[in-house]
């Protein structure tokens, strides 16, 4: 059913986007290429997304970095990063659940959790502790538009044609951390290893995804 909503919800949203004469605009914003390299002293590796997922992913502009501790003591924070300067034409982010069993990967915990950064208003994000054999890992995303991130996937259909009336933009991202867990680590302390890469990453968001 879920599924049947969102696709009544895209079908509305591309008809009303549609709809608009006006050329939507798109505000100046860095490119995702430029995005740091190194995160609290980590540094990364980009990971090089191959023809076959950017077909999938669609017209936009997509970031994947590996940061890797740099003591060796710590298990990796992957940082997904996906911004479609327009959603007009039905191209929207897709969610991290979808792509989950195409991966090979289970999802064994599904839950809604609310991250309060310092300077930004509290907003919720999905938390999906995921499973392949003997390996876990924490998955946090949530939807991205002007400044304000949302969790659900209908919430965030119903922002994009809200703003697309009141302010003619129709463009939007996707945020997405994954990190593998040590064995028998609960997902709550798998969340407070990532909690300080999101701290870092949310105050920067704005200058990809303008507000």
């Amino acid at each position: 059913m879920r599924f049947v909503l969102a696709a009544l919800l895209i079908g509305v949203a591309a008809i009303l986007l549609q709809a608009r004469s006006r050329i939507e605009i798109v505000p100046p914003h860095l490119p995702l290429s430029s995005f740091p390299a190194e995160l609290l002293n980590w540094s990364s590796t980009e990971v090089i997304q191959d023809a076959d997922t950017l077909a999938v992913l669609g017209h936009g502009d997509f970031l994947e970095r590996v940061y890797e501790d740099p003591n060796g003591k710590l298990p990796y924070v992957d940082i997904f990063l996906a911004y479609f300067p327009s959603q007009r034409t039905g191209e929207t982010p897709h969610s991290p659940q979808n792509c989950l069993p195409g991966s090979g990967w289970n999802p064994d915990e599904n839950t809604r959790i609310t991250l309060s950064i310092p300077g930004h208003a509290p907003f919720p994000a999905n938390r999906y502790v995921i499973s392949k054999g003997n390996s876990r890992q924490l998955v946090l995303y949530w939807f991205w538009a002007h400044d304000r991130g949302v969790a659900s996937e209908y919430w965030a259909k119903y922002y994009l044609v809200k703003d697309a009336i009141a302010m003619n933009r129709s463009d939007g991202a996707l945020v997405r951390f994954v990190t593998p867990m040590f064995p028998g680590e609960t997902p709550n302390a798998a969340q407070q290893r990532i909690l300080p890469f999101t701290s870092a990453v949310v105050p920067m968001l704005n200058n990809y995804f303008p507000r």
